[in-house]
This record gives structure tokens, sequence and C-alpha cells, in this order.
């Protein structure tokens, strides 16, 4: 059974692009386009790794995070992926238990599925 990778993410364009790398590397791709269905995503899909954008309609990356990790005490590790670059942005989502935050604009989709990759062997 292939491991599966939530990708939370809005804007389509960008979710086509990284669904379509994910599905390459062998993962099997569960897609939400906000973070309420992200959260709904979690309990019924169980993925192996989450890709979470911060800024998405009816909940923030930030509260998908804070109710995965803090309330429901979630194991699954959470790969922050947005244009926010604020250090305060950074350090809140790292307390918040993301293991990675990397900015949209500064990695090349073949760093983000070495990245993928090896944090799904980690597990």
């Amino acid at each position: 059974m292939s491991e599966k990778v939530l990708i939370a993410e809005d804007e389509i364009s960008m979710q086509n692009v990284l669904k379509s790398k994910v599905e390459q590397l062998g993962f099997k791709v569960i897609q939400s386009f906000d973070g309420k269905e992200a959260l709904q995503k979690v309990k019924t899909e169980k993925p192996d790794l989450i890709l979470l954008d911060i800024i998405m309609p009816e909940k923030s990356g930030f509260e998908v995070l804070k109710e995965l990790k803090l309330k429901q005490k979630s194991k699954i590790p959470v790969v922050i992926l947005t244009n926010l670059g604020q250090e305060n942005d950074i350090k809140m989502a790292k307390e918040l238990g993301a293991v990675d935050y990397i900015l949209k604009a500064n990695i090349s989709l073949r760093d983000l599925m070495v990245k993928i990759s090896n944090y799904l062997q980690k597990k």
C-alpha cells in the first residue's frame, strides 16, 4: 500500500502541480482546498504526511496545525508550504509542531519532493 499525502492548498494551480509531482513519487494524494476540509480528511483518510498552506478559507493552516497537534495529539508530520515568510510565522508553525516550513517562492519542486520522501522514510 502506498503512503498517503494530504495536500491542503486552496490555489488550484499549485494544488495540481503538487498532486502531479507527489503522485510521480508513487504516493497516493488526498486533496483539500480549505482548512476545515483538511481536518475532515485527516480523520477519514489518515494521511502519512500533510503539506499545509497557511492562508486558506474556512480555517487557516495555523488553526489546522493547532487542532491536529494540540487537540488531537496527531503524530502526522506536517510540512508548511506557504508564501508567508515572517519570522513570527515560522516560529509559530514550529511551536505548533510543524516539521518543516517552506516558502513557495524559495523551493524547487525537486527539493520539495526530496523532503517529502525523507519525512515519509522517517516514519
